[in-house]
């Protein structure tokens, strides 16, 4: 059974009731984030009950020592930790001596979170019943600024319900801090340096061994009744904490606000002796403002997201606010504004799989952010990978490659392996061809070919080079074989001639080759540059294309189907829908050994082969390969139900389709792999967005132009999107009577809609 305690709602992800088995997870679904910082939703008061704290700074993190039985040549000396940074929300609250803590007090009622997309603030209220002659409301809004990205608001109120009291408030910065996951215990932090006066408290705090410093800021206020009022302000401070104390008397029916401006500042962009005069700016600009103007920009700089990432669907409230809840998680996690970061798959919401990027940004992400931003903000994600190619041929070195070849890592901060399972780190190396399906894909979408001869093609040779040298010849087949992998079916490890490996790599070869021809025709200057780099012969050339042109791939004439890999048919064949139900899911009820035998698969693997090159093959070799593969597969990893969403449409199951995505867009919101709590699944977000433009809308570049085959759900009235095709926004409505596209633009737009070609003029509706 999913929880269902999140309340349907357009524009709000809504929570009510008080349920403290329910605050872990609640504290994933309501973090808040705007692509520089990001924290779960903990409680600003103590909380004495079950809580996972979290806040997380961009860019910054630890490498944790590797924890293994054994070393391993080319290992991974470290596993990037995400950190869990200082804490700025804390406000302890007292009243009348006696502290406000939900785990410990009397009753509480009237609870409820909001976490409000369409204006980018988090809200919880509740009542607390202290005592028979003693009752307050408590509501609190906090919000991250997508303005003054260095920032947070808090706007803390308590009202006395129910008799006069006194208050005292604590606002607090604490850095005192630790993981919730560490391999060794070691500290992650040191604190260097606390300042503090009247209303002001600073931290600068430095990471060990990769020594980023980070400056932990606070200013405080209070307000009665609506009017800022003077107060004796007292602190305390220690070697990891400062604390203000505020206190006041109201009488029933009189309100407080504690007011907090917070944030960091860290040294990704300031030198560390100037995080607190940054800092000090900050919090300048931040109260000359006022929280009513930062409130009204806030809104104002979602609107202008939303204008043009927002997805509408008429009659189907889980369903918009799954999409929506999608949405805005991907715009908290990552603005495109720095090239140095990336999209992890946690975001700002937990700690676990650490590390700031996984194939899933070439692979899930990159088509969300080149659609609903400018291609300016794919190109950095591209540029992130070039800006670490370097790492790339280092890591495919300690594994024993040479000339330049290059594995980009499963896992990674800086460009470095930091993926600590041998499974994954040797042998799931799909995650190379991703890296160049990426650049295709930006280029046919963009049409900005510029990126290849100036940074794309070092990369897309450096990973020709890696797949020939990988590739082993067998004598007894006369083919080329890939031996020694992972798919991306990781319940089946150490297998050989995975066909999506072995089918990429055959794809990148002839892509590179292909590439370094029309470079070569068209920009001299770049390709005598890159082939100077690379030390690239005809020879060499001619070696690769052997080897795509020989490659092996694992077939049954019989189902007329590629197999998964070599001996695949060896196993038991039993469908998913044969399990008992105690059986699922198996990743935590079955041992490693069973699971590895069996037939069961985690998430898309051929059919990923069958998502990324959709044109190579026939609806009804489409038809085969899922009606034999779904089956089999138990959707276990968050990255598989919007391939199969995409390509039920496709083969025009929409009630397959449709149950698909709705798992991909609440797979979070009905916690269907029981795991919410540990932080949402933010790469896979972006596959939500596909599973309804690629799905549903049936986006597709066809020579050069884009094209909608539309379905639409029964249980749907409609939907709508936009995307921004070659800085051309496409406005796509679909309802029950049909279609139309319309462009805001300067020029004409040729376009497929529904099978017919169809010539846009900006502003012109066509059906």
């Amino acid at each position: 059974m999913n929880q269902e305690y999140i309340i349907p709602n357009a524009w709000s992800v809504i929570e009510e009731g008080w349920r403290p088995s329910q605050v872990e997870s609640s504290e994933s679904l309501f973090s808040i984030g705007n692509g520089a910082m990001g924290q779960r939703a903990n409680f600003e008061e103590k909380y004495s009950g079950d809580t996972f704290q979290g806040s997380y700074v961009a860019g910054v993190y630890y490498p944790d020592k590797t924890r293994v039985g054994w070393w391993k040549n080319g290992y991974p000396e470290y596993f990037a930790k995400v950190l869990n940074a200082p804490n700025f929300i804390g406000i302890d609250v007292f009243i009348d001596g006696e502290e406000l803590d939900l785990a410990t007090i009397q009753e509480v009622t009237d609870y409820r979170r909001e976490l409000n997309m369409k204006e980018g603030w988090y809200e919880r209220s509740f009542t607390a019943h202290l005592s028979q002659n003693k009752v307050i409301k408590v509501v609190a809004r906090r919000f991250m600024s997508l303005e003054i990205d260095e920032l947070a608001v808090i706007n803390y109120q308590v009202t006395a319900v129910k008799g006069d009291m006194k208050l005292s408030f604590q606002p607090y910065v604490d850095a005192g801090i630790t993981n919730e996951d560490t391999n060794w215990d070691d500290a992650f932090w040191e604190v260097e340096e606390l300042i503090t006066d009247e209303h002001q408290a600073f931290v600068r705090s430095r990471t060990n061994k990769t020594n980023f410093y980070v400056g932990t800021f606070m200013q405080s206020e209070l307000i009665i009744n609506g009017e800022h009022v003077q107060y004796a302000q007292h602190f305390d401070k220690n070697d990891t904490v400062i604390r203000h104390k505020a206190a006041c008397d109201i009488a029933q029916g009189e309100s407080v606000t504690l007011r907090k401006y917070a944030g960091y500042t860290s040294s990704l962009n300031h030198e560390h002796s100037e995080l607190f005069s940054a800092a000090k700016s900050v919090l300048q600009k931040a109260t000359e403002l006022g929280y009513e103007s930062l409130l009204k920009l806030q809104a104002n700089s979602w609107a202008q997201i939303w204008a043009m990432a927002d997805i509408t669907i008429d009659g189907d409230p889980k369903a918009q606010q799954g999409i929506r809840f999608n949405i805005f998680q991907l715009n908290q996690t990552y603005s495109g504004k720095d090239s140095r970061l990336n999209i992890g798959p946690k975001g700002f919401t937990g700690e676990k799989y650490g590390g700031s990027t996984y194939w899933d940004t070439e692979a899930y992400c990159i088509p969300f952010y080149m659609a609903t931003k400018d291609q300016q903000v794919a190109r950095n994600l591209l540029r992130y990978r070039y800006e670490q190619l370097d790492k790339a041929v280092e890591n495919a070195g300690k594994l024993g490659f040479s000339s330049g070849a290059a594995l980009y890592p499963m896992v990674t901060m800086n460009g470095e392996e930091s993926h600590n399972e041998w499974e994954i780190t040797f042998e799931e190396i799909h995650r190379n061809g991703a890296m160049v399906f990426a650049i295709y894909n930006y280029v046919r979408y963009t049409g900005d070919y510029s990126y290849i001869p100036e940074m794309g093609l070092e990369v897309i040779i450096a990973i020709a080079k890696f797949w020939h040298q990988r590739a082993t010849f067998s004598q007894h087949a006369k083919k080329y074989m890939i031996l020694g992998v992972t798919g991306p079916n990781e319940y089946e490890n150490n297998v050989n001639n995975n066909w999506y490996t072995n089918y990429l790599a055959k794809w990148c070869i002839n892509y590179a080759v292909d590439n370094i021809n029309k470079v070569k025709e068209n920009h001299k200057l770049d390709y005598d540059r890159i082939i100077a780099k690379t030390n690239l012969t005809d020879r060499e050339v001619t070696a690769w294309l052997d080897v795509a042109n020989n490659m092996y791939e694992p077939f049954d004439e019989e189902l007329g189907i590629y197999l998964q890999q070599d001996g695949f048919l060896d196993k038991e064949i039993i469908p998913v829908n044969d399990l008992s139900p105690v059986h699922r899911p198996i990743n935590q009820k079955w041992s490693w050994d069973r699971i590895l035998r069996s037939c069961y698969i985690k998430q898309a693997d051929v059919l990923q082969g069958f998502y990324f090159f959709e044109d190579h093959f026939t609806k009804e070799q489409l038809e085969k390969h899922f009606d034999f593969y779904e089956p089999l597969t138990v959707h276990e990893s968050s990255l598989s139900p919007c391939v199969h969403s995409i390509q039920a449409a496709k083969l025009d199951r929409m009630d397959q389709a449709y149950d698909f995505y709705l798992r991909t867009s609440r797979l979070d919101l009905d916690d269907y792999n029981k795991e919410v709590e540990e932080g949402c699944h933010i790469t896979s977000m972006a596959g939500t967005w596909m599973s309804i433009v690629e799905g549903f809308g049936g986006l597709q570049i066809i020579d050069n132009k884009p094209s909608f085959t539309t379905k639409l759900p029964e249980q749907w009235n409609g939907f709508s999107f936009k995307i921004n095709f070659r800085n051309q926004i496409l406005d796509v409505q679909v309802t029950k009577t049909g279609a139309q596209v319309s462009l805001e633009g300067e020029k004409a737009q040729d376009i497929i809609l529904n099978g017919e070609h169809i010539t846009l003029q900006p502003q012109m509706a066509n059906a």
